[in-house]
């Protein structure tokens, strides 16, 4: 009876008995996914001040070459397997060919094409990249321009505080965190209901039908997850000296959480106290590496927009030149940057990768079908490729407590550091 208390046995089993629930009613189960909807909404509402206060949180917390170390360590070992999955994505989609064979006889969405086109080149991407309103971000909850904001704002709160020894504002910052991250706590409690309803809605609409759907796709992408993931592992478990044999039970619950609600976004709080309280990460290296990974480090969706611009190709009969491969690959790595946070990106970013490659976009239409699938791939390696990083990042600092790992010191977050971060975290815990 203790095991069924568990979050990630509780959110399982509502998935579970969500899908057979659908399955069972049909077209009827649409009628309870508004309280899915609800649960998503809850939780993404907090998403915006939660990343501004731990990416402000982090950076103004650190000295300059502390700040310096942290920050390429952490881009060095996102921007490397970013690569890496970009590389892995071509060489399995020209093994297997997922999309030779394959024929679109479906209505592509219009919209798609005028929203994909408002994009044209690399340079928006980039360009994107800086909101001239900050709180039209904030409003619309893009998160790149929202993390460059909060590194430059951090920064200077760090400049202000070493010149003037003022605290104040960071002290205010700190505790927005706690109070966001103990209003995440709350809503938490109300992810089975969430998750059941959500499942049941999708499994009432498509039935099984969607599972056959595109299967190449969907293995090819499934077979890098699985290699990326054994890639990570392999590489902690070298850098860190830590047994990757505990590592299943300290991911359990973010992974659960990630599978069913397909958004990095939303398992996002749940990382950031696991990292601290399960993993042993420091506060300091899990608020900048977790947020920034947030938006920087979707290793899943590198891989399966590389796996998408391959799957295009393959379905049209379009050879492509090196160079098409090449932009293909770099497309992939920017525009995991900005979409990968909530769930629905997916449709607008194939569609903008057909047209930048002149590839045939109705093929589209096949991808969209089985995205669902593919989310749950794609969030699974985002969200625990950045604990990963976030553990390779605080193991070269010496910032990672072996014995919370090890289990030896099962410590709660408001004890994860007495000299110091009592005073941030013991309030949050407390109310939750």
């Amino acid at each position: 009876m203790k095991a069924l208390k568990h979050p990630a046995l509780q959110i399982g089993i509502a998935a579970v008995a969500g899908i057979a629930f659908g399955l069972l009613v049909g077209d009827w189960a649409a009628n309870v996914k508004f309280v899915g909807d609800l649960f998503i909404r809850l939780i993404q509402m907090s998403i915006v001040p939660l990343v501004m206060a731990s990416v402000i949180s982090a950076t103004a917390s650190i000295s300059g070459k502390g700040a310096g170390t942290l920050a390429g360590r952490t881009f060095a070992w996102m921007i490397g397997f970013s690569l890496v999955a970009a590389v892995l994505a071509w060489g399995l989609s020209t093994l297997f060919q997922p999309g030779s064979g394959m024929v679109f006889d479906g209505e592509l969405d219009p919209t798609l094409e005028e929203s994909a086109a408002q994009a044209t080149g690399w340079q928006d991407t980039i360009l994107g990249f800086v909101s001239t309103n900050i709180f039209d971000a904030m409003s619309t909850a893009t998160m790149v321009p929202i993390i460059i904001f909060a590194l430059l704002f951090g920064a200077a709160l760090n400049a202000y505080i070493a010149n003037t020894g003022n605290r104040q504002l960071l002290d205010v910052v700190e505790q927005v965190q706690q109070v966001v991250l103990t209003m995440v706590r709350y809503v938490m409690y109300a992810a089975p209901v969430g998750v059941f309803c959500l499942l049941a809605a999708l499994a009432g609409d498509v039935g099984f039908a969607v599972v056959t759907t595109a299967l190449a796709y969907l293995g090819t992408t499934l077979l890098g997850v699985v290699i990326l993931f054994a890639l990570f592992v392999t590489v902690v478990a070298l850098r860190t000296r830590l047994s990757p044999w505990k590592l299943p039970r300290k991911l359990a619950e973010q992974t659960a959480i990630a599978v069913t609600t397909t958004s990095s976004a939303v398992t996002f709080p749940t990382v950031l106290r696991n990292a601290v309280e399960k993993v042993g990460i420091s506060e300091r290296v899990a608020n900048f590496t977790l947020s920034v990974g947030l938006t920087m480090g979707s290793y899943g969706a590198v891989l399966n927009y590389m796996i998408v611009v391959m799957f295009l190709a393959q379905a049209g009969d379009v050879d492509l030149t090196i160079g098409q491969i090449v932009m293909g690959m770099v497309l992939a790595v920017l525009l995991n940057m900005g979409t990968i946070t909530v769930p629905g990106g997916f449709p607008v970013v194939a569609m903008f990768l057909a047209t930048s490659l002149g590839l045939p976009f109705e093929a589209v239409g096949l991808l969209i079908a089985v995205d669902w699938f593919t989310g749950i791939f794609r969030t699974f390696l985002n969200v625990n490729g950045d604990t990963f990083v976030a553990m390779l990042v605080a193991s070269a600092s010496g910032e990672i407590d072996r014995d919370v790992y090890e289990g030896r010191e099962p410590v709660p977050a408001e004890d994860v550091d007495t000299a110091e971060l009592d005073d941030r975290l013991e309030p949050a815990e407390n109310a939750g």
